[in-house]
């Protein structure tokens, strides 16, 4: 997985339900600016990728379907 990933999901999201990339970003990560420096070519370190990545798997649409090429994070197990 890399950043266009993120990008990938952020576009996808976006054209389904709506919304501009700035506010999807901060909703995603607090900082409004991740997905316009992610497409500038700049990166984001593990811990913004992987809270955007989680992000969106808990708030996809049902109605729509995950980029296949594009693995999903592993659901938490409940604990025992």
């Amino acid at each position: 997985m890399d950043t266009n990933d993120l990008i990938t999901l952020v576009t996808t999201y976006i054209a389904h339900a709506g919304g501009s990339e700035a506010t999807i970003s901060n909703k995603v990560t607090t900082n409004a600016r991740l997905f316009s420096r992610l497409r500038s070519g700049k990166g984001c370190n593990v811990s913004t990728f992987s809270s955007a990545l989680i992000w969106f798997d808990e708030n996809w649409p049902d109605d729509l379907q995950w980029p296949r090429d594009i693995p999903r994070p592993p659901k938490k197990k409940d604990a025992a």
